[in-house]
């Protein structure tokens, strides 16, 4: 008889059924590898998840308020940012070998996993060339908790140096809510003339907030 996934340990079921069949206890529980006294490492692991509320609020809880939890510690505090670093690191490269128009869900993650835990607002433009590979990224404007200051001249300078052909924009809304502002739209509108004076497409700006995202393309916007 089969073991079926509930029944498996979480290493077992990795191996057996892929990693995205694993909770975020699961996941959790390969990481911390072993639990606490009386407390087995997934129930240790849901314990956690639940104190911090998700799984997204753990990754981003500062050093204290981790250290602070049963199981956790500064070790561990180390090893989950290095993790966190690597995925953001592995996205980097995976997007750079990608065609960013046929691989909008991967451009998404990448950018989510820079900018969704920013406390500032932060606008990012990813540079491509004529075939829609990526050039370049960068965090070009760096703001307050709800504006930034773009200026579209220094984007255009940018792209040239670059010898681009196409743009995606993006940036974050610290507060988690990603839909646009006006002001969004208008500085949209802005950078899109400014570039088309030099032959730039902007293919995309993406608002990043936690947990969602919008596409000024998937509106039509663009």
């Amino acid at each position: 008889m089969s073991l079926q996934p509930a029944s498996l340990m979480p290493r077992e079921k990795l191996l057996k059924f892929g990693v995205e069949t694993l909770s975020d206890a699961e996941l959790l529980a390969l990481f911390l590898r072993t639990g606490t006294k009386g407390l087995p490492v997934l129930e240790l692991s849901q314990k956690l998840l639940n104190e911090f509320g998700s799984f997204y609020n753990l990754i981003n809880a500062s050093h204290s308020d981790f250290c602070k939890k049963q199981g956790l510690g500064t070790a561990k505090y180390t090893q989950l940012k290095a993790v966190v670093e690597l995925s953001h690191r592995y996205l980097k490269v995976k997007i750079s070998n990608e065609n960013s128009l046929t691989s909008p869900a991967l451009t998404h993650h990448y950018l989510a996993s820079r900018l969704a835990d920013k406390e500032r607002e932060v606008f990012m433009v990813i540079f491509l060339d004529n075939q829609n590979h990526v050039i370049s990224s960068e965090e070009m404007f760096i703001g307050t908790y709800n504006c930034v200051e773009v200026h579209p001249r220094e984007i255009a300078k940018r792209a040239l140096q670059y010898n681009a052909a196409a743009l995606i924009l993006a940036h974050n809304h610290p507060s988690g809510i990603a839909e646009p502002s006006q002001a969004d739209r208008t500085l949209t509108v802005k950078i899109d003339q400014v570039c088309n004076l030099i032959d730039i497409r902007i293919i995309d700006h993406l608002v990043i907030g936690k947990g969602e995202y919008v596409s000024f393309a998937e509106r039509g916007w663009i």
